[in-house]
């Protein structure tokens, strides 16, 4: 923890120090040392954190304590930078007679905030001078790039040794492991990346698919990597096993050869060899670069098999190998609980579980979520338990203690602790940033990245916005097997994630220390030796919010999961936040049960995100416009339908969210409502994202303005009068940077005029239109970039749809609610090949799709219906070999009729695709589903 709070203030002082040198005058010379001391600080932080995991009682503490200090005043520097910034805000420098007042009354607190930063100065010095107390070696720990081995049992050695009746689940990975290494077709080298998280039962995996196929090489080697290996000892090991493997005599004064003798000496031992070495555990990037050149490419067929949790690893490798990358998956349930029961009842109940017990072992095999190394653990121990349902009970109701303290458990949390320790600093700070979120929460990437960039977690990149920048990061804690994708959208794009269970209890465990603390229903409020950034509202326990939180002065950030309860005059609470945290810098109250925003919230200068998103908020107060520092402001779902004036002045705003849609399937364009805004919103020139303004209340002069925002990312429009759209084509001409473009009529029935743009932003991947259109614009052709399309109610014929033929890039197609009035539509030969998604909705119509074998050949869904002239199948629909889903949404009792399991024409046809599902009209206006498996 104290690693990203010193090298968040780090990172945070530097550009103070250069873009508000003005600002910092009286203080700029202490600040600079203060900075400079903390960077010398930073290389030993990686050494105490070893030391507090591995050292005895009394070195532990102490260096416990150390971190803890320095983890305070790196708060502290931070609240009284922040603060002088907001005091000089407050009183600028003039001149005159009012000048002359201002200064004289602001020189005390000018005067006191310049002691605190000599203060702290002092404190950052005593720190440094302390640390040597404890054997603090900068020089070591860049040596061994912060990876020392800790004194603790790593029972995933055990996995080297386990017999064949002790594996579960991993039939499928093992075949197709071992057919990839035996694929005689292949005769180039080939690497093999087994990813996953730690604990997942990579190297169970790889031993067992090893010790199949090693007699097929003419030389095999098994390898663990260490996190941090000399090259040359890394070459030596590799020899050694080769020679091992075949019973033969090591070359003489191999001990003694440098790097390149030992990669020769390899290579020359390989020249005619077909081989397969294994590397198991693999941490660095970089690390194929070590090894490629001395693991010869002979053409004989040779095999390399790398463990990793860093997807990153086998990315890598592509660079001069032909690679396959397995991502191994958590165990099924099935598979979890017979692996379970192996475990617990090997010698008891012929390993089964007793009825009395089913229960229990249910709910501790789900918290596991099919993490094997988790389950054998905690079988492991309860095995050695009675068999009762209170002793089970027990373990149950404290598992996250034991996790912690029973050494049968406490290897799982160190083996997961592997990979948060090997982060840099930045990442850190953004997965620990999970355990504000409650157990199981499925997190909207959006809404994360956001919060990230608002909490300063973000390093600006040149020729990158904050948002790029942010999504790399949460890619790179994918790739580590860190973070776990819930829903990818039909675009490729993550929309939500979370962390395993089991991760968390490490997140949780690493926030102690002044990350976060979360205040739940289980009556945990504020304390007195609390000193923590952020808080967490969970679990009906909001009220706890503002009793003693006087006390605190440091929390910077507050986000609210207290969905449930109804606060009691919540202006008032939101007023007591404004006096009680005036250096908050993050305020999320997202689903909380508010209906109104005090005028106080203007108080809160250096905020930069504010969420009422899906509250009951009508109306925001004029104060808004104080909020200079504002980035996030996300109104979405609530009831909030125009901006005061003084929004103008939020010249750093980079995300306006403000609408309320109807998502239901049955959407109508009366349901997209937006906000009013007026003249002078065009200073907002930092937007990124508009979503989305109402046209209809607007006036031209304001719409105009609208040609200023040339850094937006993505606009959406609703309502948009007929006679503004040439309007609104020349203004998003000027938007170069433009990703997403969401235009909606007045009406389903209102046509759209966007036919006048002649140069539209090349960087357009996404565009959603809602209303009539003569045609589609011949712009589009220039889109080479687009992804999606998404038409409803246009009303087009079939030489309409010709411009769409030609977007090779197109993964998601979407034609709903009569957009297209023709009867057939047809597919031909190589149209769409990159296709993914398929929506045909709400086609009155529509009476055949024929689908000519080369079409659509990646498609993986498609979804039709309702379309009550449509009897039967699209043609052709044998030809989607890639075809995961196929929905037909409130079709006719004849088309139900043709696709009966027994007796139905069309049943065989779809019989190729895994999910069918089908739902139709029954008597009374009702529906019914059936699904074909």
């Amino acid at each position: 923890m104290a690693e990203t709070a010193v090298g968040f203030v780090i990172d945070y002082l530097t550009p103070l120090l250069t873009q508000e040198a003005s600002l910092l005058r009286n203080v700029h010379s202490e600040v600079l040392d203060i900075r400079d001391e903390l960077q010398s600080i930073k290389c030993f932080l990686k050494d105490a954190d070893m030391k507090a995991e591995t050292e005895g009682d009394s070195v532990r503490d102490g260096v416990k304590a150390w971190v803890k200090q320095l983890t305070q005043v790196s708060f502290r520097i931070e609240d009284v930078i922040d603060e002088y910034i907001f005091h000089m805000a407050q009183h600028p420098r003039r001149g005159g007679f009012v000048g002359s007042f201002r200064c004289i009354i602001t020189l005390k607190a000018r005067h006191r905030i310049a002691s605190q930063v000599q203060g702290i100065k002092r404190k950052v010095c005593q720190i440094k001078e302390r640390s040597g107390r404890y054997g603090f070696d900068s020089s070591d720990i860049n040596q061994q790039d912060g990876s020392a081995a800790a004194p603790w049992y790593d029972p995933r050695k055990g996995a080297l040794y386990l017999a064949e009746a002790e594996v579960v689940g991993i039939d499928s990975p093992r075949a197709e492991l071992i057919g990839w290494l035996l694929d005689e077709k292949q005769t180039h080298r080939t690497v093999i990346s087994v990813v996953g998280m730690g604990g997942l039962g990579k190297t169970t995996l790889a031993k067992k698919v090893f010790d199949s196929v090693k007699q097929k090489f003419d030389c095999h080697a098994w390898i663990t990597v260490s996190q941090s290996y000399k090259k040359e000892e890394l070459l030596k090991n590799v020899i050694k096993k080769f020679y091992e493997g075949n019973k033969e005599a090591a070359p003489e004064g191999i001990n003694a050869m440098d790097e390149e003798t030992l990669t020769n000496k390899l290579r020359e031992y390989l020249l005619q060899k077909r081989y397969v070495v294994i590397f198991d555990d693999v941490w660095k990037v970089d690390f194929w670069g070590d090894i490629e050149h001395a693991l010869l490419d002979n053409k004989n067929g040779g095999r390399v098999v790398i463990t990793t949790r860093n997807m990153e690893v086998a990315n890598f490798c592509r660079i001069s190998s032909f690679v396959h990358v397995h991502r191994l998956k958590p165990l099924p349930y099935e598979k979890a609980m017979e692996l379970f029961c192996n475990k617990v009842f090997k010698f008891d109940f012929e390993g089964r579980c007793p009825t009395d017990l089913e229960e229990l072992s249910h709910k501790i095999v789900g918290k596991c979520n099919g993490l094997p190394l988790a389950i054998v653990a905690i079988a492991g121990l309860l095995s050695t338990k009675n068999k009762t349902i209170d002793e089970w009970q027990k373990l149950h109701d404290g598992l996250i203690s034991e996790l912690e303290s029973n050494p049968h458990l406490a290897s799982i949390i160190k083996i997961l602790s592997l990979s948060y320790g090997d982060l840099p600093y930045h990442l850190k700070s953004c997965f620990l940033y999970f355990g504000m979120y409650p157990e199981n929460h499925s997190i909207r990437c959006s809404r994360l990245i956001r919060q990230w960039i608002a909490e300063g977690f973000v390093n600006q990149k040149k020729d990158k916005t904050l948002e790029a920048v942010a999504h790399e990061y949460l890619t790179e804690l994918i790739h580590r097997s860190l973070v776990q994708v819930s829903w990818v959208d039909s675009n490729g794009r993550v929309r939500t994630c979370r962390i395993h269970d089991l991760l968390r209890e490490v997140v949780l465990n690493k926030m102690e220390s002044g990350f976060c603390h979360i205040l739940s229903g289980n009556g945990s409020n504020f304390r007195e030796e609390i000193a923590t950034r952020r808080l967490s509202v969970v679990n009906g326990s909001g009220s706890s919010l503002f009793h003693g939180a006087d006390q605190i002065s440091q929390v910077r950030s507050i986000l609210n999961f207290n969905n449930n309860e109804i606060l009691p005059d919540y202006n008032f609470i939101l007023g007591t936040l404004a006096k009680n945290f005036r250096l908050l810098k993050f305020l999320d109250f997202e689903d909380a049960q508010i209906d109104s925003i005090h005028e106080d919230i203007g108080d809160l200068f250096h905020l930069r995100y504010l969420s009422l998103r899906n509250t009951k908020v009508k109306k925001l107060p004029r104060s808004i416009g104080k909020l200079i520092n504002l980035e996030t402001l996300d109104l979405k779902q609530s009831l909030v339908f125009e901006m005061p004036v003084e929004i103008k002045r939020l010249k750093k705003l980079r995300q306006l969210i403000a609408y309320n849609h109807d998502d239901t399937r049955h959407f109508c364009i009366a349901r997209r409502k937006g906000i009013k805004v007026d003249k002078g919103f065009g200073s907002l020139e930092s937007l990124q994202k508009l979503c989305q303004l109402d046209m209809n209340e607007m006036g031209i002069e304001v719409i105009k303005e609208l040609r200023k925002l040339t850094e937006l990312r993505r606009l959406s429009i609703s309502k948009l009068r007929s006679e503004d759209g040439r309007i609104l084509c020349g203004c998003i001409e000027n938007m170069n940077h433009l990703e997403c473009l969401d235009v909606s009529a007045t009406s389903e029935d209102d046509m759209i005029d966007l036919e006048s743009m002649s140069s539209p932003p090349l960087s357009l991947q996404r565009l959603y239109i809602y209303g009539r259109l003569r045609k589609l614009p011949e712009w589009i052709k220039k889109l080479q970039n687009l992804t999606a399309i998404v038409i409803s109610w246009s009303k087009l014929e079939d030489d309409q749809l010709e411009t769409l033929k030609n977007m090779p890039n197109l993964l998601t197609l979407a034609i709903n609610h009569d957009a297209y009035v023709g009867a057939e539509l047809q597919f031909e030969k190589g149209m769409f090949p990159k296709l993914k998604y398929l929506h045909l909705m709400y086609l009155s119509g529509l009476k055949s799709v024929v689908i000519e074998e080369g079409s659509l050949v990646n498609l993986q869904r498609l979804d039709i219906g309702p379309s009550p002239q449509l009897k039967e199948v699209p043609s052709g629909i044998q030809h989607l070999k890639n075809l995961q889903y196929l929905y037909f949404f409130d079709m006719s009792m004849e088309f139900k009729k043709s696709m009966k399991p027994k007796g139905g024409q069309h049943y065989e046809i779809v019989q190729h695709v895994p999910h069918v599902r089908i739902s139709y009209e029954r008597d009374g206006g009702k529906y019914e589903t059936f699904r074909l498996l």
